[in-house]
């Protein structure tokens, strides 16, 4: 395996820093990020790397073709933002575009993986195999990107996939993920109540949807805990409530919307039946009227055991200062399930928390130790070239 590569990267870090600190200024929404995939291309035109763009959307998809045999394996990164005001006031590479903020790590995502596509252009020829490198847009939103680009058959050549996602969770130099299950299937739910308003005086008179909301967000805490197996994984959360206008005025309508997260489609049925039976059951016996939607989101990431056994095998080979360790599955959820859905592959961790800042994903304050950008290049390239060593001998 080439030491070469792993030094060039460490070379490029100031430049990974100063990537992810322009794209960090100039953030773009999931499906709009027109701006982060043409900064992208142009890179990789500039670089003089192989690239295919506006692949099942903005993605852009990257090609090295080392000049020794090998196997095909695709290493990804997301570059899409959130529709959130960033609060870091103190740092001069804030954004810039009022309402939309990286408060995921993304940018970080995107500047890591352009920075080892650099340093493997330039040693290709010691490079087994291909690397695809697959920057992938709309992470954030459901249907997510990852499905469109896959339905092009872009990567239908590839024998593997792997990816990480920068975590602020996780102790800096540390890599986290498991062997089978490691994050949750992500859905979507809403409720619509059709009461009767009336004066805030005159109760009898309504169907007061607050109450029924309420009666309804209370029962659905009872589903999992006593509608689930408890040996069995699953969250439901009501994250939102609009209703009323005005103190003394009995709401007639009232909206929830949330998200259930679990890792078995049995156990997703069963929580969608009865959060719909419990809604009907409360909505008929106050004489309301409601709407009841519930969005499949991503599937669960479930990593394959030998290639998560890999990356916690192999990884710290990357560098001196990094350990592994296997976790519990995570409850958020990520449209990297899809590649995994269609190839071998594992999702990790990398560790980058900062010390005494403790904001976490998708806080208007989120930030991550920029440090983590090295390890989460060298990891990759270090379970590449493992998964080469291991599948092409």
């Amino acid at each position: 395996m080439s030491e070469s590569m792993f030094k060039e990267v460490e070379t490029l870090y100031e430049k990974m820093v100063e990537t992810r600190r322009y794209l960090h200024q100039y953030p773009e929404l999931s499906f709009q990020e027109t701006e982060t995939a043409a900064y992208i291309a142009d890179t990789y035109e500039a670089l003089g790397i192989p690239f295919q763009k506006n692949v099942g959307g903005n993605g852009v998809i990257a090609t090295i073709q080392g000049g020794r045999p090998g196997r095909t394996v695709a290493l990804r990164a997301d570059f899409d933002a959130l529709p959130i005001q960033e609060e870091n006031t103190h740092l001069p590479h804030r954004s810039r575009n009022d309402g939309v903020m990286h408060a995921c790590g993304h940018d970080g995502h995107t500047a890591e993986l352009l920075g080892l596509a650099e340093a493997v252009w330039k040693y290709k020829e010691e490079l087994p195999g291909t690397m695809v490198l697959v920057h992938q847009p709309a992470e954030e939103i459901t249907p997510g990107g990852a499905k469109p680009l896959l339905e092009t058959g872009a990567l239908d050549h590839v024998d593997a996939v792997f990816g990480t996602h920068l975590w602020t969770n996780t102790e800096y130099g540390t890599i986290e993920t498991a062997r089978g299950p490691f994050m949750a299937g992500a859905d979507a739910f809403e409720i619509k109540i059709k009461g009767k308003g009336g004066h805030g005086a005159q109760p009898h008179q309504t169907k007061d949807a607050i109450v029924i909301a309420s009666d309804i967000v209370a029962s659905l805490q009872q589903v999992v805990a006593r509608r689930i197996d408890p040996l069995k994984t699953a969250v439901v959360t009501v994250g939102t409530i609009q209703a009323g206008k005005a103190f003394n005025i009995i709401a007639d309508q009232a909206e929830l919307s949330g998200t259930v997260r679990t890792f078995e489609p049995e156990v997703q049925e069963t929580i969608r039946e009865e959060m719909e039976r419990i809604t009907r059951g409360i909505c008929e016996a106050a004489g309301a009227d409601y709407h009841f939607s519930y969005n499949i989101g991503y599937p669960p990431v479930i990593n394959h055991e030998n290639e998560a056994d890999l990356v916690l095998k192999e990884a710290p080979h990357a560098d001196s200062s990094l350990s592994t360790r296997e976790v519990d599955p995570s409850m958020a959820g990520e449209d990297f399930s899809y590649y995994l859905q269609k190839k071998p592959g594992a999702f990790y961790f990398t560790g980058a928390k900062l010390p005494e800042h403790d904001f976490p994903h998708h806080h208007p304050k989120f930030d991550f130790d920029e440090r983590a950008m090295l390890h989460g290049a060298k990891t990759l390239l270090q379970v590449f070239l493992s998964y080469q060593h291991k599948y092409s001998s």
